[in-house]
């Protein structure tokens, strides 16, 4: 059984360098790309997420060679890419339309790339139906991609980018054309086909859980620069900054001011949440202003007597989303929260709009973040 993303340990040896590289696009306006910098190691599956604008596809599009840096070096495998053209580099790229011929067969598609570059007959369908094996549709050899699925496509499209035995795939938003429940499954495929050839799989996507649940490490993106690098569970349970906080899943934030640090607890007047808030957190001066996020999970309804960080206010609505409900809470000052909860039971949501509820977090559950 494939591990969770968040789990598996990313690779070491650095393979995919990138040094100080930027692009702009006119002069006079902000670098699409500004002085991004990364090392991504042999056999790693990465992820380039932000929203859209961010910089994330030219950066995927410098590295296929589409773009040229204004600034910078690009290596792979320690051979630097100034100068070489796309079809000389060791990367093949899947676009997220796929950009199969319409004409073609699945084994055509598959071995478009080998006929180009002059591989023997017998040799190129050897691979092909090796490839179309690796993805489960050498039955489908046949076929033309307007009788294939969504998925299928999508699975032709990732046997002709490893046909060729790249270094690197880079994957521009793969998953984006597929409906939610073909992504899901999908998103467990690809990583399995990625960890049993090996090869360096870059995504770029906006879709934070499809980065969350694929990729062994992420950068996430704004303005042109990385804003925060780390593992999936990095990123979610210690964003940097708010932006993060705020981009990557549902946050509730609370502005405070600090009061004093103690025992290891950091202890903030918040007039937001009518309370004063206790957060685990290395001492800060008293008077810095900061937020407080915590996640809409990390949030218990009907928590015990007694329990920090203890709030009350009333249900405003709620939303059954199968697996869980989302509430949303208003403080006695006006206040909404985004509360979730796992719906265990075979029932109908416990709390109704206007009902009066408490709610707490853990001390453990919250992060302090700065301006």
């Amino acid at each position: 059984m494939i591990a969770p993303a968040a789990t598996r340990p990313a690779p070491q040896a650095s393979y995919l360098r990138i040094e100080g590289v930027a692009k702009r696009f006119a002069p006079g306006v902000p670098a699409a790309v500004d002085g991004v910098s990364l090392d991504i190691a042999a056999g790693e599956f990465f992820a380039l997420l932000g929203p859209s604008g961010c910089g994330k596809t030219t950066l995927l599009r410098m590295l296929a060679g589409f773009e040229t840096p204004d600034e910078g070096r690009i290596l792979i495998d320690g051979v630097d890419m100034a100068g070489v053209p796309p079809y000389r580099r060791p990367v093949n790229m899947m676009f997220q339309s796929y950009a199969l011929f319409p004409h073609m067969t699945a084994a055509a598609n598959v071995g478009f790339g080998l006929k180009q570059d002059g591989v023997p007959a017998a040799e190129r369908e050897a691979r092909v139906a090796a490839m179309l094996d690796l993805v489960k549709l050498a039955r489908l050899a046949g076929r033309k991609p307007h009788q294939l699925s969504g998925g299928e496509r999508q699975r032709v499209a990732l046997a002709r980018a490893l046909a060729q035995e790249p270094k690197l795939v880079l994957l521009d938003e793969p998953l984006a054309a597929l409906d939610r429940k073909l992504r899901e499954e999908t998103r467990f495929e690809l990583v399995r086909i990625q960890q049993r050839v090996g090869i360096t799989f870059l995504m770029v996507t906006h879709d934070q859980e499809e980065a969350m649940s694929m990729a062994s490490r992420i950068a996430v993106m704004a303005q042109g620069r990385i804003v925060q690098l780390g593992t999936p569970q990095e990123i979610y349970e210690t964003p940097a900054n708010r932006f993060v906080a705020d981009f990557i899943g549902g946050v509730n934030l609370f502005e405070g001011r600090v009061l004093r640090a103690q025992g290891g607890l950091l202890e903030v007047e918040c007039a937001e949440a009518g309370t004063t808030l206790f957060v685990e957190h290395g001492a800060l001066p008293a008077g810095s202003a900061v937020a407080v996020a915590v996640r809409p999970e990390k949030l218990v309804l009907a928590p015990p007597a007694g329990a920090v960080n203890r709030l009350q206010g009333r249900v405003r609505g709620a939303a059954y989303r199968g697996e869980a409900s989302t509430y949303e809470v208003e403080l006695a000052g006006g206040k909404l929260l985004r509360v979730t909860l796992v719906n265990a039971a075979r029932r109908a949501p416990p709390y109704g709009a206007g009902e009066a509820v408490a709610l707490a977090f853990a001390p453990a559950a919250a992060v302090v973040l700065a301006p």
